[in-house]
């Protein structure tokens, strides 16, 4: 079974991007297309779509291009392949802190969020003034910035 060959088009099509994604790749050396036409157009191959479909993976890792580019560059370096796959966990585990950095962020926003809710359901008169009584007994007390500070 012979490798299919494609066209710049042909190969963003595939690989669900934009021709101008393609040729910024391929200036930045994220891709090593070697074959050309006689017109000298570029030619990809199905092992390049394969590496298109590993760079958008990464991207939506959280992974800059210019991470993903350092990376492929140490293939010419790299023959086992050792060095790579120990910088990949080195920075999948970076990603996954910043990434549970952000749920703990997120869940103290929600949890402020709450209290707010919890207090203005609460509101027993009007809503003119924070309850005040009720800020010894609240289980928000400790997120409540107008409680006072003793």
């Amino acid at each position: 079974m012979s490798e299919k060959k494609y066209k710049v088009g042909q190969l963003a099509e595939a690989a669900g991007l934009t021709i101008r994604t393609i040729r910024y790749y391929d200036e930045m050396g994220l891709l090593k297309s070697s074959e050309r036409t006689s017109g000298g157009q570029r030619i990809y191959s199905d092992a390049d779509l394969v590496y298109i479909k590993r760079i958008m993976e990464l991207k939506n890792l959280s992974f800059s291009l210019e991470e993903i580019k350092k990376i492929i560059m140490l293939s010419g370096e790299d023959k086992s392949g050792e060095l790579r796959r120990e910088i990949l966990l080195s920075q999948y585990r970076e990603k996954l802190e910043d990434a549970e950095q952000k749920v703990k962020a997120l869940n103290d926003h929600i949890g402020e969020l709450k209290w707010h809710i919890k207090q203005l359901e609460s509101a027993s008169d009007s809503f003119q003034e924070c309850p005040g009584a009720l800020c010894e007994n609240c289980s928000f007390k400790k997120n409540c910035s107008f409680a006072k500070k003793k």
